[in-house]
């Protein structure tokens, strides 16, 4: 199945009530801060994409599996902002630790255009591929971390 384009609104009607408050405000603060959303249906389930306008890069993705909704964070700037990384609560931490690895920055497995994460957590040394390294589970516990992390990136993204 191809991917599907929809709407906003649609996306929206199928995440679960007790996210929907935090979607708008996610949602809200994308477009605030220079992103455009794009949201699609694609074999997996849904998926809504942030990128920013100028930069032209994602930022970050909303995605739904079986275990709920999920927000994967492309951290390229998290050496900048460390002080926040070492600040996570440990179900956060435990799912970067449960990410795949870089193959490109352990055993030179990979593509020359992947560029994994090379950093530290507290004593926790992490090198983990970029596409599912800051993937987290949207809990109670997750929400304020999660905002923040965006709000991290964006800063140092348009800092330049």
């Amino acid at each position: 199945m191809a991917a599907e384009k929809i709407t906003y609104e649609q996306f929206l009607a199928t995440v679960d009530e007790s996210n929907n408050v935090f979607m708008e405000v996610l949602h809200n603060y994308f477009l605030e801060n220079g992103c455009k959303g794009t949201y699609e249906e694609k074999k997996s389930g849904l998926l809504a994409s942030y990128k920013h306008i100028k930069l032209k890069k994602v930022i970050a993705n909303v995605l739904f599996r079986k275990k709920g909704m999920l927000v994967r964070i492309y951290g390229e700037n998290i050496n900048k902002y460390m002080d926040f990384m070492n600040s996570l609560p440990h179900e956060m931490v435990q799912s970067i630790q449960n990410a795949g690895d870089c193959k490109r920055l352990i055993s030179n497995g990979c593509s020359t255009k992947c560029k994994g994460y090379d950093f530290l957590i507290g004593d926790n040394h992490f090198q983990k591929c970029r596409y599912n390294c800051f993937e987290f589970l949207v809990t109670d516990e997750s929400r304020p971390h999660i905002m923040t992390f965006i709000e991290n990136e964006i800063k140092q993204r348009t800092a330049a």
